[in-house]
């Protein structure tokens, strides 16, 4: 596959309108897609954002031309219904035909727990996300859908304004029971940077492997996108300090999945800040900075998408167009 490059278009950073801003420049400067995140609350409170991520896109299909637009992550198991979340991105896909991507996960407590529901374990998280692909799936493809399922239901559901190309689903994973899944029944698989070169070599694109061969499918023809926590500028020391107000991804997995409160979470990351840069790619060299990333490239993956830390996403996102998109474009192809 052609190696593709994305901006993360951070929703907890930034209100909707800067955020749309954002989308539109990071298509100007080079980049092939603009991501989101789907929150109902942020992971710190101070500062905090959290614009609606379907209303959001529905105005970044109309206010860009030519980059993919998609979710990483939406949860469509709790919050959403499945079979609104499928006529919400066949719309999207009506808009903007052929760049929408519906990436999905098994969700945060942070997002679920305050809007009413019962927390599950992890074991439930993953069947009902199963379920939900499932059931979007048949309502991409076909008419008058009943579907029974162990936690969602349709009686004769029809979705009736759908895009010529099918939207793709875009299956997150930390585990390989996910990846497995994206190889199962994807068209590609998500995932984070920063976690250790063995997790993504020994587990989780292998497992991608393993469920596409499985199910009789082609590895190759899933999409293997990553989400690359960078801190790139030319004062180091800046890229370093910038990387703290993301503090909370150096606490571990299971603490932040269990956490509902952005003010708890906020109290945790003060606790994990002097390690805030361990999950980023921290560097004030354009050739050291692509060498860093190039490691993620040689791992398999084809489609980076870049989350900038720092308040400054504008100066971020043109520097990042003018120094480090050309060279890896010339280096990869």
């Amino acid at each position: 596959m052609t190696l593709k490059l994305g901006y993360k278009a951070s929703a907890e950073q930034f209100p909707p309108k800067r955020l749309l801003d954002l989308a539109v420049e990071a298509e100007n400067a080079g980049f092939d897609s603009v991501w989101t995140s789907d929150h109902f609350q942020p992971w710190r409170h101070t500062d905090g954002h959290a614009p609606n991520a379907l209303v959001w896109l529905g105005a970044a299909a109309a206010a860009t031309k030519k980059v993919t637009l998609g979710t990483s992550v939406l949860t469509p198991s709790f919050r959403y219904n499945p079979a609104i979340v499928a006529q919400a991105f066949a719309t999207l896909g009506c808009l903007a035909e052929g760049r929408v991507i519906l990436g999905v996960g098994t969700g945060e407590s942070m997002n679920e727990v305050p809007v009413g529901v019962t927390w599950p374990d992890q074991s439930e998280r993953f069947a009902r996300l199963r379920e939900s692909i499932t059931l979007i799936k048949q309502l991409f493809r076909e008419e008058f859908v009943s579907f029974e399922g162990d936690y969602f239901h349709t009686h004769n559901a029809t979705i009736y304004d759908r895009p010529v190309n099918e939207v793709p689903v875009y299956i997150a994973a930390s585990g390989p029971a996910a990846a497995r899944l994206a190889g199962r029944v994807g068209e590609g698989f998500i995932c984070t940077s920063g976690k250790g070169a063995e997790l993504y070599t020994q587990t989780l694109l292998p497992a991608v492997v393993e469920g596409a061969e499985k199910a009789g499918r082609d590895p190759n023809a899933i999409g293997r996108m990553i989400e690359m926590k960078v801190s790139f500028d030319p004062d180091h020391a800046k890229a370093m300090e910038a990387t703290k107000i993301w503090a909370a991804l150096a606490l571990p997995g299971d603490v932040k999945m269990g956490v509902e409160d952005p003010r708890e979470m906020e109290r945790l990351a003060i606790q994990a800040e002097p390690y805030a840069h361990k999950r980023w790619l921290v560097s004030s060299d354009p050739e050291e900075h692509v060498e860093q990333i190039a490691a993620y490239i040689g791992y398999g993956f084809d489609h980076l998408v870049f989350h900038f830390p720092t308040n400054e996403q504008e100066e971020a996102v043109a520097r990042y167009g003018r120094e480090i998109l050309p060279r890896l474009r010339q280096r990869f192809g």
